[in-house]
């Protein structure tokens, strides 16, 4: 039986094996690789002994994950035998000295395995990471009569994400627990009664939804690796379902069906890591139905075009690593190319317009034919416009909504500019949004649940100083009722005011951005400031509205510069494209000059400028301060890229088919000219310009941004002899989703901005 490469890679990457038969020459960890028609896929199985009981965790290092928990193993007459009944996985191996000698089985396959004895090892060098004691030194810097600790800002809320079940009989929402658990709920609003639908165990839950008036799905990655699973649960915790139970693979959730209560779809990777293809999974059984084959791993299907009856229209194919071509139905079964695109080009389609009789029209985000991206309607059976249905001159369009309640009107279309802008269409909602404004005229708002119904909704306000509240509104008796506010704690009389800027660039482009300004700057004092690029970069944008971090950083005395730099999104295809090629460059010298502009308007001090931000926005605390080492007083780097080189051999599999894109995007080292550039901009490579203080700040699981990349700038650092703290959360990936992670990140963090913006001394360097 001939197995291809995807069905072979499929389910190979985890396994959960216990162990029986415990003997001590098995002890330790056994590494070995897994030869899958010439991909090699390592496998180490660590095996240990406490208090008589035998235990054994894998690590599997391509995937950054470490200590996964075994499940069953047995060690008898000297053979090793370990079965994962699950994923039709056995291996068995004879123990030969210092090596075990096997086979491994799955599908039909029989694959050779030789284990070989091996130091366990977890991701990055932790001989560089700071000591428990010296980042707790660190933090006890942050000293002050400050009226709000960090927990103020950075705790989770005790109660959050509030949603109507589609009948309206009931509304969920997130617990904390007294173990900072968050919990799921389903509370029957006419008898109050409240029950715990989803328990939050050690693995975060990433975020949740209703599928149906009887059931919830959720979805949860294991210690941030991103290899997200979509699991469904009955409203009192029953029939709990995993209903992607493959390991080693990402479930994207795709779509909710409008007329099918009992089917989701979602994209899966399990065939082949690199791409996706959809199925139809049912909620109750966990049933999967692969809808379409994306086989063509050079040119990959981007993204599925479903109806609200989970009927595939159309999908958009990669070409050549560069090009798409938009495909949509022949009308005889299958599909032809609609239209020939750049990838540089926005061609989606938002949603198909139920409201006609042509089941062909759609509302489509188009930039075609205009700078700004605008919404327009479009026939795709005949490939032409119908009409425009809006566009703004400054701003791309973002958003819009359909009411199905009545028979799917078009009731508002979206785009952000300084702040979040609502655009009422239809005569229902001009009248619910000016209901909504003048009831709560300080706030931005939106509608985020309805009922089915839509005679109950939910609406969330938000400010610069508000972190949020949900009110619910009756639309039969036009009433609102509180229901919960975000951040009780936080007094909006207290919090820092976030204002738009707008400047000039050295080369003339113009740039947009926020300050934050603690009550010193309105007073007229010069405070310092902390410059905060956003990630990305590409198409990312910073926005209005409550930022806990700045929030902190304000009640701690310091300002918050956020540019929106080009390659930003949302200023429209010009301004996004004038930074291709000019990352670490023109990009960078954008925020420089947002520096200079708060500077130059007399609200901070320029001698007390810090540069922090994460992803991307590391990457530019990194190059800032080797591309203007005298510019920032320090830097504080999360997540960041430091080496453009390996970061872009270290993409994880399903990120290698965008290679041609990124590499228009940032640079393309089989270039010269270009690999000139990537060295000159790759902080790794400039270690001797930094001479400003330095904090790292790592997620050991992170499959975008590599722990490597941190290691790299921490080793170099402190070979020259400089002192860089450096915190590493093992049970992270890129980001701190664990509250207690966050909390201690911030906390060294307002500790590090003392004693190198507002002086305070540490005894001792902070390596530990």
């Amino acid at each position: 039986m001939k197995i291809s490469k995807s069905q072979a890679l499929t389910g190979l990457l985890f396994l959960f094996v216990g162990l029986t038969g415990f003997a001590q020459e098995i002890n330790g960890s056994w590494k070995g690789n897994l030869d899958v028609q010439g991909t090699k896929m390592p496998l180490i199985f660590n095996v240990s002994e406490e208090s008589g009981e035998i235990s054994a965790t894998m690590d599997s290092p391509s995937q950054g994950a470490t200590d996964i928990p075994m499940d069953e193993t047995t060690f008898i007459d000297n053979t090793l035998t370990i079965v994962f009944k699950q994923a039709g996985i056995k291996y068995v191996g004879e123990l030969q000295s210092d090596k075990i000698s096997g086979t491994f089985y799955q599908g039909g396959m029989e694959l050779p395995l030789v284990l070989e004895k091996t130091e366990k090892t977890i991701p990055g060098n932790p001989e560089l990471v700071s000591s428990d004691g010296a980042l707790q030194e660190l933090m006890s810097l942050d000293k002050g009569d400050h009226k709000y600790a960090v927990e103020d800002y950075f705790a989770k809320p005790k109660a959050s994400t509030f949603r109507f079940s589609p009948d309206g009989k009931y509304i969920s929402y997130r617990e904390k627990d007294e173990n900072g658990k968050r919990h799921i709920y389903v509370k029957e609003i006419a008898t109050g009664n409240v029950t715990r639908a989803i328990e939050e165990k050690e693995e975060l839950v990433r975020g949740y939804a209703w599928l149906n008036n009887n059931r919830l799905a959720y979805i949860s990655d294991k210690g941030g690796d991103e290899n997200y699973h979509v699991f469904a649960a009955d409203l009192d915790g029953g029939n709990l379902k995993d209903l992607t139970p493959f390991d080693g693979v990402q479930a994207q959730f795709s779509n909710l069906l409008e007329e099918d209560k009992h089917h989701i779809i979602v994209n899966l990777n399990k065939n082949n890591p690199q791409i996706f293809e959809p199925y139809k999974v049912n909620v109750d059984t966990g049933e999967l139905t692969q809808l379409y084959e994306n086989s063509d791993v050079a040119n990959p299907i981007m993204g599925y075009n479903f109806d609200k009856d989970g009927n595939l229209k159309g999908f958009t194919r990669l070409k050549n690593g560069v090009e798409q071509d938009f495909y949509y139905q022949d009308g005889n079964g299958g599909y032809s190319i609609l239209k020939s695109l750049s990838w540089k080009d926005n061609f989606s389609v938002l949603s198909f317009d139920y409201a006609t009789e042509n089941e062909h029209d759609a509302y489509v985000l188009s930039n075609l034919e205009s700078d700004k991206a605008k919404i327009i309607r479009y026939d795709l059976k005949e490939d032409k416009v119908l009409g425009e249905v809006f566009a703004n001159e400054n701003y791309d369009v973002s958003d819009m909504y359909l009411s199905k309640k009545r028979g799917y009107e078009l009731d508002y279309v979206g785009y952000e500019g300084e702040k979040n802008v609502v655009v009422p269409i239809s005569e229902s909602y001009k009248r619910l949004h000016e209901r909504i404004t003048d009831e709560f005229p300080e706030y931005q708002y939106s509608i985020v649940d309805a009922t089915d119904a839509e005679d109950k909704l939910l609406v969330f306000l938000q400010s610069d100083k508000l972190y949020g509240e949900y009110h619910s509104y009756d639309v039969a008796k036009d009433e609102f009722t509180f229901l919960y506010n975000l951040m009780p704690q936080l007094k909006k009389e207290d919090m820092a005011e976030m204002r738009p800027i707008t400047f000039q660039s050295r080369d003339g482009k113009t740039i947009h951005g926020y300050i934050t300004l603690p009550k010193a700057a309105l007073n007229g004092e010069k405070v310092p400031v902390i410059v905060n690029p956003h990630g990305g970069p590409q198409g990312i944008r910073d926005s209005w509205g409550f930022n806990p971090e700045a929030q902190l950083f304000a009640s701690r005395g310091y300002a918050t510069l956020q540019v929106n730099f080009r390659i930003s999104g949302g200023y429209g295809r010009e301004f996004l494209e004038s930074g291709f090629k000019q990352i670490g460059r023109k990009a960078m010298d954008d925020v420089e000059d947002g520096l200079k502009y708060v500077v130059e308007q007399g609200w901070v001090d320029k001698d007390k400028a810090a540069i922090y931000g994460g992803s991307h926005g590391g990457y530019a605390v990194l190059r800032g301060l080797t591309k203007t080492p005298d510019l920032y007083a320090c830097g504080v780097d999360y997540v960041g890229v430091s080496n453009l080189f390996t970061f872009m051999d270290s993409f994880p599999e399903y990120w290698k088919p965008y290679l041609e894109i990124v590499r228009e995007i940032w640079y393309d080292e089989t270039i010269p000219e270009e690999k000139k550039i990537m060295e000159e901009v790759s902080p790794v490579y400039q270690i001797e310009k930094i001479k400003k203080p330095l904090f790292v700040v790592q997620g050991a699981n992170d499959p975008r941004v590599n722990i490597n990349e941190s290691d790299q700038i921490v080793e170099a650092l402190r070979a020259k002899g400089q002192d860089v703290p450096y915190m590493v959360k093992y049970d992270e990936g890129h980001g701190f989703g664990k509250e207690e992670n966050s909390i201690e990140l911030y906390k060294a963090m307002m500790g590090f901005f003392a004693k190198h913006l507002n002086e305070q001394e540490v005894q001792k360097p902070i390596k530990g």
